[in-house]
């Protein structure tokens, strides 16, 4: 039917020319995209290109672009993060290592449209990060460069890996366990949604090699590991591989107590880096990812001068012995935690804008705390102040630091309900309500003026607002606000995911 409306309203037409309309109509809904997702982690660094394909979906106001396909064109191979002898990350080695897979890819970085920049563990805490973060300075307006603290890792592997997708697939409950260089993160899974997080340290790289081949790194836990076994942690006794059998032995044994949820002793409580995980649903599976699952799969046999091969084997002897879950391969290993790059997807701010100070925008890269909120008619405000506070813990922000709450909107706009949405915000803030850095609210539900307008002039919120509506998120989006529209008196917002396969 649709070919003779066609061919009737296009009677004259050849196919070539048809062909022709086609191909105009798919490029004016339709935009490719090259993107590139780096990851610089304490131990290791790689990077890989992606093409993604994105189709206009018009819904109301918005015109929103959704990923309809994507596909890794070219990967890095994996490099252990270079190091200076002062113990900072050698930035200027990063940089050439960066730049040769940009050219070994056949790209150049005008080539590249988008992209996220994820620092790791403990790159985060190395005095030159900032030098990291300047080397994609002039991709500012292209790039998501962000920190990532234990909680926001733990939910990047368990997204990158494809355990959250195996999970939903599967319709079953998952422990995901990311086992890196110097931490290993926990997330439980139940039916694609994340229920909790968990990091602790024990890594595969927490006894580690130089340039020189001499066993000079020695993480704070291999070190109370050995003072417990006795263990003298010089680079000659280290050089033995008997003494690291031992020590990764020890670790294996607490990294099991952990995923299985047994008792601790006091040595591996104190290992724990965040809240412990919480289990309101236990794992029918387990699945791993990060550089020690490559030995768990048996992708890989070689050492590279560090416990992660002797770690993963003593590990996977104590699951099997502990009748634990069985264990799935989700797909990604060592690549977990930044699979894609960054995925734009635009839209359109609704009917209702709270822009006191139109000279903030434009705006790049706020990250996003996404809440489901239950708003019944009577909104509990420490309740709802609660969840906030969790959102931003799970995305390690700091209720003072630059970020958005996005959330939806139900029920009645009425006062009292509104002043109740704004006092729990105002709660969940606490001294950060005070702080210079941008607030943004991303509502889906049309009362983004009014809710601003009662944040700032009837509950006296100090730092700078923006609140807007009719916009869609979802967990680990970034956002840029363009300028304001006039006429129409909206914004144009574009919505950086980091995208997973």
């Amino acid at each position: 039917m649709h070919d003779m409306e066609f061919d009737h309203e296009h009677g004259g037409l050849t196919d070539e020319e048809k062909a022709e309309i086609a191909r105009y109509i798919w490029a004016q809904e339709t935009v490719e995209l090259k993107t590139v997702g780096i990851d610089i982690g304490s131990s290791t660094s790689h990077l890989l290109f992606a093409k993604v394909v994105l189709q206009r979906q018009t819904q109301g106001l918005s015109s929103r672009f959704v990923v309809i396909d994507r596909q890794v064109i070219w990967r890095s191979d994996v490099m252990l993060t270079p190091f200076l002898r002062d113990d900072t990350i050698d930035a200027a080695a990063l940089g050439r290592f960066i730049a040769g897979a940009y050219t070994k890819a056949g790209l150049a970085k005008s080539d590249v449209d988008s992209g996220a920049v994820i620092l790791t563990g403990e790159a985060i805490k190395r005095r030159n990060a900032r030098a990291i973060d300047e080397l994609f300075a002039e991709e500012a307006g292209k790039f998501v460069c962000a920190t990532a603290g234990h909680k926001l890792e733990c939910l990047l592997a368990a997204h990158g890996s494809g355990a959250v997708q195996l999970s939903k697939d599967r319709d079953a409950c998952v422990l995901h366990v990311d086992i890196g260089g110097g931490t290993t993160k926990l997330a439980l899974i139940d039916k694609g949604i994340v229920l909790g997080v968990a990091a602790f340290a024990v890594g595969g790289r927490c006894i580690a090699t130089d340039a020189s081949g001499s066993y000079t790194r020695v993480d704070d836990s291999a070190v109370a590991v050995a003072s417990e076994l006795d263990i003298e942690t010089t680079p000659g006794n280290l050089a033995k591989p008997d003494v690291r059998q031992k020590i990764a032995a020890r670790l294996a044994r607490i990294a099991a107590d952990y995923i299985l949820d047994a008792p601790r002793d006091p040595l591996g409580a104190s290992f724990l880096l965040t809240e412990p995980l919480a289990r309101p649903v236990q794992p029918a599976l387990l699945t791993f990812s990060g550089g020690v699952s490559e030995y768990i799969f048996g992708r890989e046999t070689s050492e590279f001068g560090d416990i992660a091969r002797p770690l993963a084997n003593e590990l996977t002897k104590l699951l099997t012995e502990r009748k634990a879950p069985t264990s799935v391969d989700p797909g990604q290993g060592i690549r977990a935690t930044v699979i894609g790059a960054s995925q734009f997807t635009v839209q359109v701010s609704g009917k209702t804008v709270f822009l006191p100070s139109p000279e903030i925008l434009p705006v790049h890269n706020v990250p996003v705390v996404q809440v489901a909120l239950d708003l019944p008619e009577v909104i509990d405000v420490e309740a709802t102040a609660t969840k906030l506070r969790a959102g931003m813990s799970k995305m390690d922000l700091d209720p003072s630091a630059r970020l958005a709450f996005g959330f939806t909107w139900e029920g009645d706009p009425e006062f009292s309900r509104l002043d109740a949405m704004g006092r729990a915000i105002l709660a969940a803030l606490g001294d950060g309500a005070t702080s210079d850095n941008l607030l943004l609210l991303m509502i889906d539900g049309d009362v983004g003026k009014t809710l601003g307008r009662l944040l700032q002039y009837e509950l006296d919120l100090k730092r700078p607002l923006i609140s807007i509506d009719g916009v869609q998120l979802k967990e680990l989006d970034f956002v840029d606000i363009g300028e304001l529209l006039t006429p129409p008196g909206v914004v144009p917002v574009v919505i950086k995911s980091l995208l997973f396969s």
